[in-house]
């Protein structure tokens, strides 16, 4: 099976529904009959607090609509720096066939993030999982890869192994379930409305419709919400 529709379907399945239009159109990055270009939270959700909009975005290493995602949403968020606090959450389905997969790439995601290398690496980690099909899933694979990349292996070790590493994985697993995400990627803005490949038609899509729900947002909420 192709991974993209791999993964979609996956997603279906974990999510506890069945094959529909839905998940065709997503595999085609064709919005459905009548859909809108995003959707609204059945719960809107408590956002860091700031004076800024937040943008979470739901991702896999081993998706490629995520990849495809990667570089556009990058721009996206230089555009934005001034006014958005861009979030990436590693996407875990609780129960799922790849689950141990996905938590593994979290990890990976984490211990970056927390080198503060996320930038730097966030295109070759897509590059060495998604295009290559390097296996870094396990401690030293990935301190390997990361050595590769000019990372100190032996610091990488250490923070990868983290107990502050191993409690980010399982609040990702956490957000994945209360944001009700079913596809890849998916970005909230301000813990209100999402888009993805199926509802603004496309990846290629995103930034633009991106813009729009910040600006929605911006006019509003004073972004006067908790903290998480």
């Amino acid at each position: 099976m192709k991974p993209l529709l791999r993964t979609t379907l996956l997603l279906a399945v974990a999510a506890g529904i069945a094959a529909s239009p839905l998940q065709a159109a997503a595999a085609s990055h064709q919005p459905p009959r009548g859909g809108s270009p995003f959707s609204r939270l059945d719960t809107i959700q408590p956002v860091r607090e700031s004076a800024r909009t937040e943008a979470l975005e739901f991702f896999w290493y081993d998706c490629g609509h995520s990849q495809a995602l990667e570089q556009p949403l990058q721009a996206w968020t230089e555009r934005h720096r001034a006014d958005v606090d861009l979030r990436r959450v590693p996407a875990i389905w609780p129960g799922s066939r790849e689950e141990s997969v996905q938590r593994a790439h979290a990890r990976l995601y984490y211990t970056l993030e927390r080198l503060g290398l996320v930038e730097r690496l966030q295109a070759e980690a897509f590059r060495a999982v998604h295009t290559n099909g390097r296996d870094l899933t396990t401690e030293d694979t990935a301190a390997a890869w990361a050595q590769s990349q000019g990372v100190d292996a032996q610091r990488f070790r250490e923070v990868h192994r983290s107990q502050e590493v191993a409690k980010s994985v399982d609040e990702a697993a956490a957000l994945f379930i209360r944001y009700g995400i079913k596809e890849l990627p998916t970005v909230v803005v301000h813990g209100d409305a999402r888009t993805s490949p199926t509802n603004a038609g496309g990846v290629e899509a995103m930034p633009a419709e991106l813009d729009r729900l910040v600006a929605q947002d911006q006019q509003r909420h004073p972004h006067a919400h908790a903290l998480y």
